[in-house]
């Protein structure tokens, strides 16, 4: 089909944006009002892109290409071959587990690939790459041959393209209920079919690396810790002792049973099943590294306002825990909320907390979760290393 944009509204498209919104477009040609390849053009009538135009979504095309290529198999191919040559690079050989696919950063928008070990799980979050799984599937067979391939296809993403969940085996073997990775010579446990996002998280892991540079002889709380990634790290780098709050009892759980499997000795009571917000509030011990990661708390647009309040109550009372000299990881992955605006809540969750702070050092993903510089919308996970002075 074609799509044609409103006189001006090209410019976007040409400087490499991979979304087109309803409001953008003029007319369309052979729209069947379903899913499909779409070429667009400007009001002239000169070619543009291609892409995956869905007339149900606000976001009315997402740009595969801005070249005339078909799109296949071979396509699928192409990309996922770029996408695995650029985690190559970084990656080292003693991780076995990393993002494949991260969207519009890997020019793949829609799609989410992980792999855990000799298993790939996939997420089609939209409606136009969910019609093309077939042709993708096909393609990360044929480029890992992993010995299965899920899908974890669920979330208000796909509800909002209104496409129903689609959970289950792909291609191969079903995983079995734990998944082991390893991570930079640390092993985890990861349930892949029912943990969060698609079993662990993934894009931390540089940051996780960060703080095992730091953590020796150190007290730390690791909040919102789901299974011990963040503590595992501060354990073998040799903290002295790590709290994990976790408010999910089966997270714990794997916390645990990853702790043993890599020989690192926890107090049962430093594993605490907690509210983090509340214990946060009623804790009075002090320590030398708060870890804070904590889920989205604004998980659409509107959500923002109620959002920055939370945020700031975590950090405030953050603050309050820490020795002088103390540090804070502190995080926010919602998409919704700028980085400038989650620095100055931390800024006045500090100016409230009557602590003076410096800022370190800025977190984000690591390199096999790239963000299209043409896209900054995919930057959804921000953190800051700071320092409590006083």
């Amino acid at each position: 089909m074609r799509v044609f944009l409103k006189k001006g509204r090209e410019r976007p498209v040409l400087n490499g944006h991979p979304w087109i919104f309803s409001g953008a477009i003029e007319k369309t040609e052979e729209d069947s009002g379903s899913t499909a390849i779409a070429d667009v053009f400007d009001s002239r009538g000169n070619w543009l892109a291609r892409g995956l135009y869905n007339p149900k979504s606000q976001i009315r095309v997402r740009i595969l290409t801005w070249e005339k290529e078909e799109i296949d198999s071979f396509f699928f191919c192409r990309r996922l071959s770029q996408a695995a040559a650029l985690r190559e690079k970084f990656l080292p050989p003693s991780t076995n587990s990393y993002r494949v696919v991260n969207g519009e950063g890997d020019l793949l928008p829609g799609l989410v690939v992980d792999r855990y070990s000799d298993f790939l799980v996939c997420q089609f979050f939209t409606a136009g790459i969910d019609k093309l799984k077939g042709a993708g599937v096909d393609a990360l067979s044929s480029l890992f041959k992993p010995r299965g391939i899920y899908e974890r296809s669920e979330g208000g993403v796909r509800d909002e393209e209104e496409l129903p969940p689609s959970v289950g085996v792909l291609v191969g073997e079903e995983p079995p209920e734990l998944v082991r990775i390893e991570e930079n010579q640390i092993s985890f446990l990861v349930d892949v079919r029912k943990g969060q996002k698609t079993g662990f998280f993934l894009d931390q892991r540089d940051n996780r690396t960060l703080l095992s540079s730091l953590a020796r002889d150190m007290t730390i709380l690791n909040c919102f810790a789901y299974t011990g990634g963040f503590a595992a790290y501060a354990l073998k780098a040799g903290a002295k002792r790590v709290i994990s709050v976790e408010s999910s009892r089966p997270a714990l759980e794997l916390a645990r049973e990853s702790f043993d499997l890599n020989g690192f000795s926890v107090a049962e009571q430093d594993l605490v099943r907690a509210d983090a917000f509340s214990y946060l509030k009623s804790c009075t011990e002090e320590f030398d590294i708060v870890v804070l990661d904590p889920p989205a708390l604004a998980r659409k647009r509107g959500d923002v306002a109620a959002a920055a309040g939370s945020y700031k109550f975590l950090n405030l009372h953050a603050l309050r825990l820490l020795k002088p000299g103390g540090l804070l990881f502190t995080f926010c992955c919602s998409q919704h909320l700028s980085l400038d605006l989650f620095q100055k809540i931390v800024f006045g969750a500090a100016v409230d907390a009557s602590r003076r702070v410096q800022l370190l050092k800025r977190l984000g993903h690591p390199p096999d979760h790239p963000v299209s510089l043409h896209h900054p919308e995919g930057e959804y996970l921000k953190g800051f290393l700071l320092s409590v002075l006083e």
